[in-house]
């Protein structure tokens, strides 16, 4: 079995943090999990003993600057979980992202990536989750959240090169590795969360913190797709993630060749029940 971290950055956000923790830990076990926490004014949570939590020094900074700092440390502790730590792989995500295997095939995250030759890095499908305001209610974070959570947007702004088996450099958001091409695995999906509830989305628009971080229009972008998800037909699964699979890795534009693409139409779709208990 090969030996996998989990990596992460957060901020007040506890209640992501915490799903992140119980999976992961789950998956790879507490003991390879790393988070750090943007600013000595954090607390670390009960919930994180027994992975490694870290306060760092917080600058605030505009979301651009700010992100591609964020990126280049938690690139430069990857490198070090991998060259000093004995890892063989290192999955970053943020602590509303969450790496999943297919439960169609047999085997946990980790066994499932200990039989890939991976040379740098390997991407899961990016499946953007949403509320559906005519169907779905309020979260309940005890609960999972896809027993609660039914329809997403194919994204290609989460097929993200999230497993890393070299030292690299991530771009803002783990959205990219510079240098290096992508490669989208079959049977992984990284499922996206922070679309989940209207009223998280509303309340954090009016969180001073990260307003005056620029990072406003970031969190809109979450609003809308809960308002594509109520408003689009859903398409099936299976057909529909082989096709935009397809298109995520042939498709890339033309400023950044090693980065997936949507296409103009908007792929939704609804999450099989055989996800549900997983997150």
């Amino acid at each position: 079995m090969k030996h996998i971290a989990a990596i992460t950055m957060v901020r007040n956000d506890e209640f992501y943090l915490r799903k992140w923790v119980e999976y992961y830990g789950k998956e790879l076990g507490k003991e390879n999990l790393y988070i750090f926490f943007d600013g000595t004014d954090q607390r670390i949570p009960d919930f994180c003993e027994g992975t490694t939590a870290r306060l760092r020094e917080r600058n605030p900074q505009h979301v651009v600057k700010a992100e591609k700092d964020r990126l280049g440390f938690l690139s430069e502790q990857a490198a070090i979980l991998l060259k000093e730590k004995g890892y063989d792989l290192v999955i970053g995500t943020d602590a509303d992202e969450f790496l999943v295997v297919d439960p169609a095939v047999s085997g946990s995250l980790a066994e499932y990536l200990s039989k890939k030759k991976i040379r740098t890095s390997i991407s899961g499908l990016g499946i953007d989750v949403g509320q559906h305001l005519k169907e779905e209610g309020v979260i309940d974070g005890s609960v999972p959240f896809l027993e609660q959570r039914h329809y997403a947007y194919i994204c290609s702004r989460y097929t993200k090169p999230s497993t890393i088996a070299q030292p690299v450099r991530w771009g803002s958001g783990f959205h990219r590795i510079k240098k290096h091409n992508f490669h989208i695995d079959p049977n992984l999906y990284l499922f996206h969360f922070g679309s989940i509830d209207l009223k998280m989305i509303e309340d954090r628009m009016g969180n001073m913190d990260l307003v005056s971080t620029g990072r406003l229009k970031h969190i809109q972008k979450r609003a809308r797709t809960i308002f594509l998800i109520s408003e689009a037909k859903a398409l099936d699964w299976e057909p529909t993630t082989r096709l935009v699979r397809w298109i995520h890795q042939y498709i890339r534009p033309i400023w950044a060749l090693n980065k997936p693409w949507n296409t103009v139409r908007k792929f939704v779709v609804r999450i099989p029940e055989r996800f549900s208990k997983i997150v």
